[in-house]
């Protein structure tokens, strides 16, 4: 049976724990195994290296070297590695070989203080024929707009456009939200989308991320 483990904690406000559970459940219709943890320390658990998938859901916050480096071999070994909005993407700000491995990191959201950054933005789905977007169409959405520094040699699914209406030299700008590489042996798959709980109801949303995850999830234990 395939294993995963939601490591979830850092800034209350992305809800984690609530996520935390709705992912699991996701995961566990699917046929995984699947613990909860709610320490960095998980990360530096040796035993890592044998399951299918990790889900950080940790915005900021600090991680250990020794932790990052457990999880970088678990991945670079072959476990998957998969997440979303600032739970992965934001999380662990001062730790580079974190970043390297998610290929890419969240800067700003630009948008109205007074609404929690939200706003109203399209997402484009670049890949229609890839199987995580199979179906999706470009969709409305409402949420944190991210703006992220990006590798450059990830595989874009979907992507959204800046309208200048916050920080107008961003206008044009077309952004990653969807994407998937390898680290190592590892898939790693992220989605920028999900700044709330509520955002699991809708459909395209949950249906890239659940897709997503289980690509990244690996077949078995290694061996």
């Amino acid at each position: 049976m395939r294993e995963a483990m939601i490591v979830w904690g850092g800034w209350p406000g992305h809800e984690p724990e609530t996520c935390a559970h709705i992912i699991k459940g996701m995961l566990e219709e699917e046929g995984l195994k699947v613990r909860l943890e709610s320490s960095t320390e998980a990360f530096a658990d040796p035993a890592i290296a044998d399951l299918s998938l990790i889900v950080p859901i940790y915005t900021q916050s600090k991680i250990e070297e020794r932790e990052v480096d457990n999880l970088s071999k678990a991945v670079e070994g072959g476990v998957g590695l998969g997440g979303y909005h600032g739970g992965m993407g934001d999380a662990f700000r001062e730790a580079v070989d974190y970043q390297f491995m998610c290929g890419g990191q969240w800067v700003c959201h630009p948008g109205d203080p007074s609404n929690d950054y939200v706003v109203d933005y399209t997402v484009n789905i670049t890949k229609p024929d890839d199987p995580i977007m199979d179906g999706i169409k470009d969709f409305p959405y409402r949420s944190e707009q991210y703006y992220l520094h990006i590798d450059p040699s990830i595989e874009v699914l979907a992507t959204t456009t800046f309208s200048g209406q916050y920080a107008p030299w961003t206008k044009g700008v077309v952004m990653p939200v969807v994407w998937k590489h390898h680290h190592g042996q590892g898939r790693v798959f992220y989605s920028s989308l999900g700044h709330a709980s509520k955002e699991f109801q809708v459909p395209e949303m949950r249906t890239i991320l659940k897709r997503g995850l289980l690509w990244a999830a690996r077949d078995g234990k290694r061996g």
